[in-house]
């Protein structure tokens, strides 16, 4: 299956945006959109592993109680027990692939 991931972005006033692309029994695809001020607050999954690129943009994105920051490129892997979260603290828009396994139980994007 191709994606045209750039072209499905879509950025909401009031919060990240989380737009599912795919999933399958093993993983997930997700893109997020997040505007300048918006954040995603810090968390875990229990058995989830969480791989965030960067598309476009930058912001401040935390693991395990550490502050990285990230870019254009530049990739955060968060295993699965290890909080993690994001910020967009920049003025530009911030596109965040992201990638989920195995996917959570509520997870369905468009494919199966």
């Amino acid at each position: 299956m191709k994606i045209r991931v750039k072209d499905l972005a879509r950025f909401a006033p009031d919060k990240m945006a989380k737009i599912a692309l795919a999933t399958t029994e093993r993983s997930q695809l997700d893109l997020y959109c997040v505007a300048a001020g918006q954040s995603q607050t810090a968390h875990t999954h229990e058995i989830q592993d969480k791989i965030y690129f960067v598309l476009e943009g930058g912001g401040r994105f935390t693991l395990g109680g550490t502050e990285h920051r990230l870019s254009e490129g530049d990739a955060l892997v968060a295993p699965a027990g290890v909080e993690h979260g994001l910020v967009n603290d920049g003025p530009e828009p911030l596109l965040v692939l992201v990638v989920v396994t195995p996917p959570p139980p509520h997870g369905s994007g468009p494919t199966r």
